[in-house]
């Protein structure tokens, strides 16, 4: 079997954002609101007409490429990580194309704010059976475009980003990516969708009933609850497997979703606050984005140490869950 290694890693942002107070503005809340249960101060939006979650998907992957000189034509295969595509068949094949990868077979995976993990997970597969070489992992969302902006307990979190890993099949021992843990649980999928309504009559000749997608609909109250029992259980499950312990973790990185549920995982695991890797304050709750976009920032700030272990975990709708377990080693 092949290991798997990380080449590069990559992000994108809008230029626009909005800060709690220019929230304030549109809703009844405040930046103490906000920042004291979330811990988020701004978020990026991406504004403007014909922009789409593949412009800031392909600027991602142009930024991880570009870190080492990689020719988009060695890509096998990219998978886009999006909940948000602008188009309901799938984006991945417009970013596949927008970055000139032409030689690559392009899907998307949709697991909302697990979807990175997940996607992380299935290029592992691929490279460590030795289907393919080089696999270019996005995870993307333009969540603005599906949030009630007067909705108070959802617009507040959510912005606009994306992410980009590059993965290469290699010899066993220099495999990065340990192991993994992967959960769904269908029956809570309500507490956090965006549900498809259907029209009040049907089509007049087919009785056929069509409709269109709504806004984010979150019970905030039982994702929390769901986030701080299940994700602990699935980073011990992981180390578990792989003969690990608390002590062997350098760095904790969840899908930043509010800074209080990344304290109440950390705590729960008696992780200490300073392995805990968080930008939700300047981005919010950027979905399948949130987890490399992170990533690309401490690798930039070169936090990262050659050997340290970092302990990913993706938790949101479906409702899914995941972990990665990664070592880092010098690309």
């Amino acid at each position: 079997m092949q290991g798997v290694r990380i080449l590069a890693t990559g992000s994108a942002v809008p230029s626009s954002d909005i800060d709690n107070d220019q929230i304030s503005q549109v809703v009844d809340t405040s930046d103490e609101w906000i920042s004291t249960r979330t811990g988020i101060q701004k978020r990026r939006l991406l504004t403007g007409s014909n922009k789409s979650v593949v412009d800031l998907a392909a600027l991602a992957s142009i930024n991880a490429l570009q870190k080492i000189f990689m020719d988009p034509l060695e890509i096998d295969v990219i998978i886009l990580a999006t909940s948000s595509p602008n188009d309901l068949f799938g984006s991945a094949s417009q970013v596949q194309h927008k970055i000139g990868a032409n030689n690559a077979f392009a899907f998307d995976i949709t697991a909302a704010c697990s979807g990175f993990v997940l996607s992380l997970v299935t290029a592992s597969q691929f490279l460590q059976s030795g289907s393919y070489r080089n696999i270019l992992v996005v995870g993307a969302d333009v969540l603005s475009k599906w949030t009630d902006w007067n909705d108070r307990s959802t617009c507040i979190l959510f912005g606009d980003g994306a992410g980009a890993i590059l993965l290469q099949s290699c010899l066993e021992y220099n495999n990065q990516i340990l192991g993994f843990q992967l959960n769904t649980d269908g029956q809570l999928s309500h507490h956090l969708s965006i549900p498809y309504k259907e029209n009040i009559d049907p089509h007049p000749n087919l009785q056929l009933f069509q409709g269109s997608f709504d806004h984010i609909a979150m019970n905030g109250k039982e994702v929390y609850k769901f986030a701080i029992s299940q994700v602990p259980l699935s980073i011990l499950k992981c180390l578990k497997s792989l003969n690990l312990s608390i002590n062997d973790i350098d760095w904790l990185l969840l899908h930043q979703a509010n800074e209080r549920i990344l304290q109440a995982v950390a705590d729960k695991l008696s992780i200490h606050p300073s392995k805990i890797i968080s930008n939700i304050s300047q981005y919010g709750n950027t979905s399948a984005a949130s987890i490399p976009l992170a990533l690309d920032e401490v690798v930039l700030a070169n936090k990262i140490k050659i050997n340290d272990i970092i302990v990913v975990s993706g938790f949101g709708a479906g409702l899914t869950w995941g972990t990665v377990i990664i070592q880092w080693k010098d690309g």
